[in-house]
C-alpha cells in the first residue's frame, strides 16, 4: 500500500494553466474577498489593496495568446478585460468625488485608522482611541458650525455623496466598537463615553448636510434623490456597455419608438370607441382589475399562460424545474413605494394595495396592477423572462454572471414582449394591445427621463411629470419608478437596458433566422447558454464574427 506522502505521476504544465472561465471565478471570488476585508469605501489603503489587484490582473490576462484561444475563451477574454478596466476606472472615479465633499468630513482619516485597526486585529491602546474619539466629536462640531454658518460651500451632488460616506462611518464605528466592547475592561472604560459622543455627533450631522446643502425638503417623505454622472460619464458608461451611440442619439431612438407606439395606441383606441384619446382608451383598461384578494390568481393564471404559450410554439426550451419551483409573495407597501408593479425572478413578487393604505391611494394601486397591464408584463417577470433567465445562467457559462448587464437582463424579458406582439396571436384584443403599449411606451420614456437627468436637462420631478402626461401613469406609480431609477444602486444605464437589449435581441434574432444559422428555438436556446454579456459581444459569438483582445462598440443596431 502506498503510503499518503508519495508522489503520484504529474500532470503537464499545460493542464495545470488556469482556464478563461476558472480566471474569471477567480477574479469574482478575490474582489469579493478584498472588498470585504477592505471595507471602508473611502480608505486609501483600499484604493492601493484593489488598483493594485486590477492592474496585476490586467497585465495577466494581456499575456495570454488571443490568436490561440477559441471564439469562446476570446469573448471570456474580452468580457474579462473590460470588466477590469471598468473596475479601475470606477475606482480612479471614487477617488476623485472625494476632492468633492472632503470639507465636509475632515474627521474621516482618524475615523478610518481606528477602524483599520480593527480590521487586522491590532493591538488596541483604550487611551489612545478614546484620544482619537474626543478629536473626532471636536471636528464633527467644528464642521457643523460651518455648515449652519454657511461656510462649507459644496454642490448637491458631493452633499449626497458626503450623507452616504458619513453614514457609512458611522456604521464602521459602531461594529468597531461592538468588537471590543464588554470584551476588554480598559476599553470600556475609555471608549464607551466617546463613542457614545461621537455616535451622537454624527446621527444629527447626517440630517444637517442633507437639508442645508444638499437642499432636501424635511417635509417631504422618501423625496426622489439622484446624483445626475454627466455627458463625460454617460459615455464612458455606454463604452464599457458597447453601445455605439452618443446620449443624444438614444434619446432620438427612444422619441421614435414612442411615435410608433403612440399610432399602435390610436389603433386599439379607435377600436374600443374612444378615437385618438387614447388616454380615455388606456384609463377605461385601467379600472378592469381584479378586487381584493384576486390578485394572486390571476398573475398565476398569467404566469402559467406564458409558458404554455412558448412551449405550445416550440419557442424556447423551459425545463420543468424552472416551472415548477418558483413561488410568489406579497409586496410589502413600502416596497411598493420603490416598486409599483410586481416583480420576478426567482419568485413572483405581487403588488396589490394592503387593507391601511389610504383609499386614493389603493385605487392608484389597483388601476396600475389591472388585468390588461399585468398580462402584458407577467411573461416579461416569470418565463420565458426572468425566472428562465435566471435559472438557465446558474448553469450554463454560470461565470458569466460576472458581466451582467441590463442591455441583457431586462432586454431578453422586454425582447419577449416584442415577440409576442410580432406573432399576432398573443396580444389580440384592444385591451390587450393596450396593455402592452403602456409598458412599451414606459420603456421608451425610460430612456428619456434617465438619460435627461443624467446630462442635467431633466430634475426628478420632471421625470414623474413625464410618465404622468407621456405614459399615462397613476402619479403614485411614476413616483416609485422614478424613485427605484434615481434612489438606489442601479447603474445609470440600467432604465435603458430594457428597449435597447430588446432591441438588440430583435435584430440579432432576425440575422440569425435569415441567415439560416438557428431556428427559433434554437437561437433563443442559445441565448440562455451563452449567458450575461453586452449583446454586441453575443452577436459576436453566436455568428462567429471575427474579435480583438481590445474590442470596442462598433454595431449601429439602430441604423439596420
Amino acid at each position: 500500500m502506498d503510503e499518503p506522502w508519495v508522489a503520484v505521476p504529474s500532470y503537464s504544465a499545460k493542464s495545470h494553466q488556469e482556464s478563461l472561465p476558472d480566471r474569471v471565478r477567480r477574479v469574482k471570488a478575490d474582489l469579493n474577498d478584498l472588498t470585504t476585508f477592505y471595507n471602508v469605501s473611502i480608505s486609501d489603503t483600499r484604493y492601493t489593496r484593489l488598483h493594485s489587484f486590477l492592474l496585476n490582473e490586467i497585465a495577466s490576462l494581456e499575456s495570454i495568446k488571443f490568436d490561440q484561444l477559441s471564439q469562446q475563451d476570446k469573448v471570456d477574454f474580452v468580457l474579462l478585460r473590460n470588466f477590469l478596466h471598468r473596475q479601475a476606472r470606477q475606482l480612479d472615479l471614487e477617488r476623485a468625488r472625494k476632492d468633492g465633499y472632503a470639507v465636509l468630513v475632515p474627521f474621516a482619516s482618524l475615523v478610518i485608522s481606528i477602524c483599520e485597526d480593527r480590521q487586522r486585529v491590532e493591538p488596541m491602546r483604550p487611551d489612545l482611541t478614546a484620544q482619537k474619539m474626543h478629536q473626532i466629536k471636536l471636528d464633527i462640531n467644528q464642521i457643523k458650525d460651518r455648515v449652519r454658518e454657511g461656510k462649507a460651500e459644496v454642490d448637491k451632488a458631493s452633499a449626497l455623496r458626503a450623507v452616504d460616506v458619513v453614514s457609512e462611518l458611522r456604521e464602521h464605528l459602531a461594529e468597531t466598537y461592538r468588537f471590543y466592547a464588554s470584551y476588554d475592561p480598559l476599553f470600556d472604560w475609555w471608549v464607551a463615553q466617546p463613542w457614545r459622543e461621537v455616535d451622537a455627533a454624527l446621527k444629527t450631522y447626517v440630517p444637517l448636510i442633507r437639508y442645508q446643502l444638499a437642499g432636501m425638503n424635511p417635509d417631504v417623505e422618501d423625496e426622489i434623490v439622484g446624483q445626475p454622472i454627466g455627458r463625460d460619464g454617460l459615455l464612458a458608461e455606454l463604452a464599457a456597455e458597447m453601445i455605439a451611440y452618443s446620449p443624444e442619439e438614444l434619446i432620438t431612438i427612444a422619441r421614435e419608438q414612442y411615435a410608433w407606439c403612440e399610432e399602435q395606441i390610436k389603433a386599439a383606441s379607435r377600436e374600443l370607441g374612444f378615437g385618438d384619446r387614447w388616454k380615455r382608451a388606456l384609463d377605461y383598461v385601467k379600472r378592469q382589475s381584479v378586487p381584493p384578494g384576486e390578485q394572486t390568481k390571476l398573475v398565476l393564471d398569467l404566469a402559467r399562460e406564458g409558458t404554455s404559450f412558448v412551449r405550445q410554439h416550440d419557442l424556447v426550451t423551459v425545463p420543468v424545474l424552472a416551472d415548477e419551483t418558483y413561488r410568489m409573495f406579497m409586496m410589502t407597501p413600502e416596497d411598493q413605494k420603490v416598486a409599483p408593479f410586481f416583480l420576478g425572478g426567482p419568485s413572483i413578487l405581487v403588488s396589490y394595495p394592503t387593507a391601511d393604505m389610504p383609499y386614493e391611494l389603493k385605487q392608484m394601486v389597483m388601476r396600475g396592477n389591472n388585468r390588461h397591464f399585468s398580462r402584458a408584463v407577467a411573461f416579461h417577470e416569470l418565463i420565458p423572462g426572468h425566472r428562465l433567465q435566471m435559472f438557465m445562467a446558474e448553469r450554463h457559462n454560470s461565470h458569466r454572471q460576472l458581466f451582467s448587464t441590463p442591455f441583457f437582463v431586462e432586454g431578453w424579458a422586454m425582447y419577449w414582449e416584442m415577440v409576442f406582439w410580432s406573432r399576432g396571436d398573443f396580444f389580440v384584443s384592444a385591451e390587450d394591445r393596450i396593455g402592452s403599449l403602456f409598458w412599451r411606451m414606459h420603456r421608451c420614456a425610460r430612456i428619456i427621463f434617465s438619460l435627461n437627468f443624467h446630462l442635467g436637462k431633466m430634475t426628478a420631478p420632471e421625470c414623474v411629470d413625464l410618465l404622468v402626461d407621456w405614459v399615462g401613469h397613476e402619479r403614485s406609480t411614476a413616483e416609485g419608478e422614478v424613485k427605484r431609477s434615481f434612489n438606489g444602486d442601479w447603474s445609470p444605464l440600467y432604465q435603458c437596458g430594457y428597449m435597447l437589449g430588446a432591441l438588440q435581441l430583435f435584430l440579432l434574432r432576425r440575422e440569425a433566422l435569415e441567415k439560416g444559422l438557428l431556428s427559433e428555438k434554437q437561437f433563443n436556446d442559445a441565448v440562455l447558454k451563452s449567458n450575461m454579456m453586452p449583446i454586441e459581444l453575443l452577436r459576436a459569438l453566436l455568428l462567429d464574427q471575427e474579435l480583438s483582445p481590445d474590442y470596442e462598440a462598433k454595431w449601429r443596431f439602430y441604423d439596420e
